[in-house]
């Protein structure tokens, strides 16, 4: 898929979440197998159901092992479409018919979102009631897939190869529209996953990137937490499939952070600037970035 055809993938994606999830609840109000039992809390300070969120987790995690998706909150999340992500070797293109005008990971996703909802307000059984769906849906999926003949990608050998493969952004070799950069992962030299671009913050001098802003941390967009990284510090891999920065976990735990929608109060970006490359130039394992 070309990335045009992903961005616009994607939008639907994210518009058929916003739309869907209303009419999920709705669905899930007025089911007897979905409804909330009369003795979960359903307040905003309800203590979240770690059980179901943990499962949540481990179920995400075990649809990215298994490959027929990138998995996460990435914008590859659902049926391989043209070989999305998978520059090196390619990506076989599903011909399940049932699946033509809608995949599956679409409704994955917001039935994801539904359930990581119910379990952080604490509704520990309408979680596990909406994951369980969830499951059910993937497991006709794979199933399927698996009967076309279509093999699972080796995600693990694939990021090693596009790490291996990176290039630093600033070579001069590719240019970047921000469409590529928003929702690409984003990985140490040692595979770790540090979070995905969130968004780009410009030099309001220069008119130039300054600084790809990261989010990590959170449950599918909720609770995430925003680090601005020096542009320059970043290598890129073929087509834009992920982006490479060579520090750690625990460096992107410890470093400044932004607001969401804002890198700096008017006026102010030098003196932000000032502290975030600060930050990077003590943080960064390859010192040539800086």
């Amino acid at each position: 898929m070309n990335r045009s055809t992903l961005a616009i993938a994607a939008t639907a994606c994210v518009c058929i979440n916003f739309a869907i999830l209303p009419l999920a609840a709705q669905t899930m109000a007025s089911s007897p197998t979905s409804a909330a039992p009369s003795n979960e809390k359903t307040d905003a300070a309800a203590k979240p159901s770690e059980k179901c969120l943990t499962d949540l987790r481990a179920f995400d995690s075990q649809m990215e092992k298994d490959g027929y998706w990138l998995g996460g909150s990435g914008i590859g999340y659902g049926y391989p479409m043209g070989g999305y992500g998978y520059a090196t070797g390619g990506y076989p293109q599903g011909t399940v018919a049932s699946y033509q005008n809608a995949r599956p990971g679409y409704e994955i996703r917001v039935l994801m979102a539904s359930a990581n909802i119910l379990g952080r307000s604490g509704q520990q059984q309408s979680c596990e009631d909406v994951l369980a769906t969830t499951r059910g849906i993937y497991k006709r999926y794979a199933a399927e897939m698996h009967g076309d003949g279509i093999p699972m990608a080796d995600v693990p050998a694939w990021r090693r190869q596009e790490i291996a493969a990176a290039k630093p952004v600033t070579s001069g070799q590719t240019s970047f529209r921000s469409d590529e950069l928003l929702g690409t992962g984003v990985r140490s030299p040692a595979n770790e996953a540090l979070g995905s671009v969130e968004d780009l913050v410009m030099n309001p001098k220069t008119g130039k990137i300054a600084y790809l802003v990261i989010g990590r941390g959170g449950v599918f967009g909720i609770d995430e937490k925003y680090v601005p990284v020096p542009w320059a510090a970043f290598k890129v891999s073929a087509n834009t499939s992920l982006l490479v920065l060579d520090t750690t976990k625990s460096a992107m735990e410890t470093a400044p952070q932004v607001k969401k929608d804002q890198f700096a109060s008017g006026g102010h970006f030098e003196q932000v600037s000032e502290k975030i490359d600060a930050y990077w130039k003590t943080h960064l394992s390859d010192k040539s970035s800086n």
